[in-house]
């Protein structure tokens, strides 16, 4: 039964880290016009730290993975046991793609003519050298990208004067600092060419607002209106943590019970009665409570790390931070979420989603293998990658449902603006602060 809608966020959550960033409405253009969306390529694309791997992708010398975005395109390659570069992928002779797709390589040699630099980027062989003596064989070097890495990650940034990655990521080295992403594996890794533009992606996962109306079968055991969303001034990074385990202000609550066997839906629809006894909540205990001891219980386990100081936030709710333009890493200390979202078919009517999950190693067994990503097909649905990502494929599915249609409405609008919520969605307001200042510089 629905309660009174008008819920206010509880106090003591405009703490010093929230910035009101105004109240303006967006103009709906931002989203869909042709102009605009060549400034952000020209601009934010060409500016920012955009994570291009993860490390246990390119584990050996050689190893390397292609990082399209827009027009630009990089070769991310390990050259050395404790070094990355990313090169240009464009041969210096006519232009060519040094390469198409990633691999192992010992050399970057152009499929065309034969042009080709070792992994250090230097010329090695110009087929016909003598017909090429306005040539300088020895400054004839691949250009490079700044490359950083960070939680596993790697990042690169085309722009060579940019600031350190360390710096740019502001407060999430300090805040995922004992989550154990250095050494997670990647365990899933889902993507989708989809219609409409990155931002529209971007900002259905930046707010819990929408779970009422889109995900309501999580409310029985979602604090969804009692989300903290925190902006950090001066940085590339905000962040909402959504509490789980704790029933939505919007419903009438429900028993401890229910809260748990909203949660463990997906384990009893796996194992059927059996799974009743597990999770059959003790007298006197929480749901919260009882699901943080379960999750601590089997990471720990699984895992073998200590957790003993963990907290129940830690092991039970939504840590989302993100770095823009682009980045979405979760924090805590179990299975982790990253998304990524990035312009495609060079139009602002489409985009590139990615879905990647990373997990803890299992302790005592060799380091499993990287996943490769599984690239869903233009008739496959987000509800086909359960095999990947679980239950959270489904709801990846809601969310899908309204994405298309955002970008097809704001098309149809006719005030022509976006209005926003002055703290629901106030890191909405933030993405679009940054793109501004980038734009503007």
């Amino acid at each position: 039964m629905m309660k009174d809608e008008s819920v206010s966020p509880p106090s003591g959550l405009l703490e010093e880290n929230y910035t009101y960033v105004g109240s303006e409405p967006l103009a709906a253009n931002r989203y869909f016009d042709s102009d605009f969306f060549e400034r952000e390529n020209a601009t934010v694309w060409k500016k920012t730290w955009q994570m291009a791997c993860h490390l246990d992708e390119i584990p050996n010398v050689g190893d390397n993975v292609i990082y399209d975005i827009n027009d630009d395109s990089l070769v991310v390659v390990r050259t050395a046991p404790d070094e990355i570069r990313a090169y240009h992928n464009s041969c210096l002779h006519r232009g060519r793609r040094l390469r198409d797709e990633g691999g192992n390589v010992g050399q970057l040699r152009c499929p065309y003519h034969a042009f080709t630099w070792d992994l250090q980027g230097k010329s090695t062989s110009i087929p016909c050298k003598w017909d090429f003596s306005h040539i300088d064989q020895e400054d004839f070097n691949l250009p490079e990208a700044k490359v950083g890495t960070w939680g596993g990650f790697v990042f690169i940034n085309f722009d060579l004067e940019c600031q350190p990655l360390e710096e740019y990521l502001g407060p999430i080295p300090d805040h995922f600092r004992d989550w154990n992403y250095d050494n997670k594996v990647k365990v899933a890794h889902v993507g989708k060419v989809c219609n409409f533009n990155w931002k529209v992606g971007v900002e259905a996962f930046i707010e819990s607002y929408h779970v009422i109306a889109t995900h309501p079968q999580i409310l029985p055991a979602t604090g969804d209106a009692n989300t903290q969303y925190d902006n950090y001034e001066g940085s590339a990074v905000n962040r909402m943590i959504t509490p789980f385990g704790v029933p939505s202000p919007h419903i009438e609550k429900p028993q401890e019970q229910e809260i748990v066997d909203s949660m463990s839906a997906g384990v009893r629809r796996k194992f059927g009665d059996a799974a009743d006894d597990m999770f059959a909540i003790p007298e006197g205990v929480t749901a919260r409570r009882f699901m943080s001891d379960m999750t601590r219980q089997s990471v720990a386990a699984q895992s073998g790390l200590d957790l003993s100081q963990a907290t129940d936030s830690e092991m039970m709710d939504a840590l989302q931070y993100f770095v823009f333009p682009n980045f979405f890493p979760w924090g805590g200390y179990g299975n982790n979420i990253v998304y990524r979202f990035r312009p495609a078919k060079d139009s602002p009517d489409w985009c590139f989603m990615e879905v990647i999950l990373i997990n803890n190693p299992p302790k005592d067994e060799p380091r499993p293998e990287p996943v490769e990503m599984r690239l869903l097909g233009d008739d496959e649905r987000w509800a086909d990658a359960e095999p990947e990502l679980g239950s959270l494929a489904a709801v990846f599915e809601q969310d899908f449902a309204n994405m298309p249609n955002v970008q097809r409405g704001l098309k149809a609008s006719r005030r022509g603006l976006v209005e926003l919520g002055d703290y629901q969605e106030c890191r909405i307001r933030d993405l679009h602060r940054q793109l501004d200042q980038y734009m503007a510089e």
